[in-house]
């Protein structure tokens, strides 16, 4: 009688999708400790600095002070509201992966390769998609796009409008969650210098335009940066499917150095020309005006430097695509073999390919010398 053997087999490990839900379950149950915070009347004081803006000040609109409006300053408890919406774009970075992205996964079949790229891209295409909406209707309910003047005309704006503080907050928020999601998404260790470039890039220009009170320069070149970083993504989805599709490509490009350009000229035209112009430039803490002669030397070196930057990147993904395509294009000759006029002959008599075929001992001088 055989005795059964208990199995020695290790216990499975947990799967990539359940590590992520674990590390979102634990985030949710934090975020939910704030927003329990505000129920009782000992921690409310504490729990208000995470989730809702601080700094507000409320000013009459009209001159007969009918009319009354919030506006917002900065401050180091904003710090605090970042962390709190940092931990929400952590959930909802979770929600698509799950309910989304990891669906068509399964669907496609996708390779390691492409399992991270693919990701990486449906994750940031919907982040560009919803930022570049909510950037336009604040560009259109400030007037910013009707009259492109304000952008340095009454500098220092240091008082903001709940829309605009509130979408640099979840700009800052959003891309400061992007550092612990490199664990979570367990990212190969060669892509982590290439990812934590660009996320210092954009943590450095936001906050930038955010301390400098350039929030009305920063949120015009955010828009269209956005919309061409959205193209680019989108297209990537759409490869991924079909390696055929390159329009949006095409199209990406054509954008990326117009948007480029478009950055330029209007930081240029700002701080270059408009700011320059501006009667009060002295440096003011207290007011916040930071219109000298070097920070205005700073921020165009940094603009133009991350520029050439992108610029360089650009040229260099589209040298190796346009390789890429022409060696994919380019057909293999093969060499045909030289045959002589002799051993065709002797190929025809003999049959296909000089082989001895049925017909060879038939042949007509071979009649000819059994006749005989």
């Amino acid at each position: 009688m055989a005795i059964r053997r208990k199995s020695t087999k290790s216990p499975p490990i947990l799967s990539h999708e359940f590590v992520l839900q674990n590390h979102a379950d634990i985030v949710s149950c934090v975020a939910m400790v704030f927003l329990l915070g505000l129920m009782f009347e000992i921690s409310a004081k504490a729990s208000i600095i995470f989730v809702t803006l601080q700094y507000n000040v409320t000013l009459p609109v009209t001159e007969q002070a009918t009319e009354t409006a919030s506006f917002y300053y900065y401050g180091i408890k904003d710090l605090a509201t970042i962390f709190f919406y940092m931990l929400v774009a952590i959930i909802v970075h979770a929600i698509i992966q799950e309910y989304v992205l990891d669906k068509i996964n399964r669907r496609m079949h996708f390779s390691k390769t492409k399992h991270s790229k693919f990701n990486e891209s449906g994750q940031l295409s919907a982040f560009y998609l919803f930022s570049c909406i909510w950037g336009i209707f604040i560009l259109v309910s400030e007037n910013y796009i009707s009259d492109p003047t304000i952008l340095w005309r009454s500098y220092p704006p240091n008082l903001m409008t709940f829309q605009v503080k509130f979408f640099y907050i979840s700009q800052l928020a959003y891309w400061f969650h992007t550092f612990p999601e490199l664990y979570f998404q367990k990212t190969k260790k060669e892509d982590i210098p290439r990812q934590l470039v660009y996320i210092g890039l954009y943590l450095f220009h936001i906050a930038g335009a955010y301390l400098l009170n350039l929030n009305r320069l920063g949120l015009v070149l955010l828009v269209p940066h956005y919309f061409v970083e959205f193209l680019f993504h989108i297209s990537r989805l759409f490869y991924f499917t079909d390696e055929k599709y390159q329009k949006g490509f095409s199209l990406w490009a054509v954008l990326f150095v117009l948007g480029r350009l478009l950055t330029l000229i209007l930081s240029v035209l700002t701080v270059g020309f408009g700011l320059a112009r501006a009667e009060n430039q002295k440096l003011d803490f207290s007011t916040g005006n930071f219109n000298v002669l070097g920070v205005r030397i700073a921020v165009l070196a940094s603009i133009c430097i991350t520029q050439a930057f992108m610029m360089w990147k650009f040229i260099n993904f589209q040298l190796r695509r346009w390789r890429e395509h022409s060696t994919f294009q380019t057909p293999t000759v093969k060499k045909k073999p030289t045959v002589t006029k002799g051993r065709s002959r002797k190929g025809t008599e003999n049959g296909v390919n000089g082989t001895l075929t049925s017909n060879g001992a038939d042949s007509p001088r071979n009649r000819k010398e059994k006749s005989s």
